[in-house]
């Protein structure tokens, strides 16, 4: 096969002679430019030596002796390098050229798009023009690296990456690795693929995969709720037109939480002696 036929993956060549700008590898019939900016290593020549073959800026095969975890036909977590609203992702898969992430491989609604420093599961795919781009990994990819939680797991934190995101939820892949799911209801916005969130195990399904909730323990959401509500009332200089008979309607806008949730941190704050209620408006009591 010609090298180009192996873009995107690793071989073994010779080197063929010294250039100004580089090296010329070969396999005894093609050339392939070893450029001295993806020299990593001692190369003398005669030599035969390991290389990750990719496209270069002119796209032409190129080499490099840096051989990426991810290849075609091997998966691994990379880190996003820039964003590019038009065209989609790059990512750095440690060559001097960064791998794109297309537009159409990424979610329909941009706000979710990784940003810089978010980590992927990716392999790598070749087009019918021999140019190399990044292809998410699906959900068997992640089955094949995930462990099973077992019922110990339950109610336990945990760390992760947001490896697929919907409307209807979000999955993840824990540093434990576990596989779940994050339903929209336990959620209060939409993670970013790629994002690293964290959460608390609410269900251990049989296959092992789990149910994560990015919302807060209610006692700490009670505390966060509290403190939001307190800190409105003191920009206010002690006062608002907020009681717990308020309309839900009106919390929600002024507050982003439900008529029960604002009834349980305004009952937390009176019954600490902080706040008071008369008529349809709240107090701070004066320390």
């Amino acid at each position: 096969m010609a090298l180009k036929d192996y873009i995107g993956q690793t071989v073994t060549l010779s080197v063929a002679r010294q250039a100004p700008f580089g090296y010329f590898l070969t396999d005894g019939e093609e050339d392939v430019l070893l450029h001295q900016n993806e020299v990593h290593r001692e190369v003398n020549e005669g030599d035969e030596i390991e290389v990750f073959l990719y496209v270069d800026a002119e796209g032409r095969p190129a080499a490099s002796t840096i051989i990426p975890e991810v290849a075609v036909g091997r998966f691994a977590w990379v880190k996003v390098a820039d964003v590019n609203p038009e065209i989609g992702v790059f990512l750095n898969i440690g060559l001097q050229k960064d791998i794109l992430l297309g537009a159409d491989d990424l979610p329909l609604h941009k706000n979710v798009w990784p940003k810089p420093g978010d980590l992927l599961y990716i392999t790598l795919r070749v087009n019918r023009n021999h140019l190399l781009y990044a292809k998410l990994a699906n959900d068997k990819a992640i089955q094949e690296i995930s462990v099973k939680a077992t019922r110990k797991e339950f109610n336990k934190n945990v760390q992760g990456h947001i490896y697929r995101t919907a409307k209807v939820g979000s999955w993840i892949y824990t540093i434990e690795g576990f596989k779940g799911f994050i339903h929209e209801s336990q959620r209060k916005q939409e993670p970013r693929l790629g994002e690293k969130v964290e959460g608390r195990i609410i269900d251990i399904k049989e296959d092992g995969t789990i149910n994560v909730s990015l919302l807060a323990r209610k006692q700490d959401a009670q505390d966060l709720d509290a403190a939001k509500i307190y800190e409105y009332l003191m920009s206010r200089n002690g006062a608002m037109p907020y009681t717990d008979k308020s309309m839900p309607e009106d919390i929600m806008e002024r507050f982003d939480m439900s008529k029960a949730a604002f009834k349980r941190a305004l009952g937390k704050l009176i019954k600490e002696g902080k706040v008071y209620q008369e008529g349809s408006w709240t107090y701070a009591k004066k320390v």
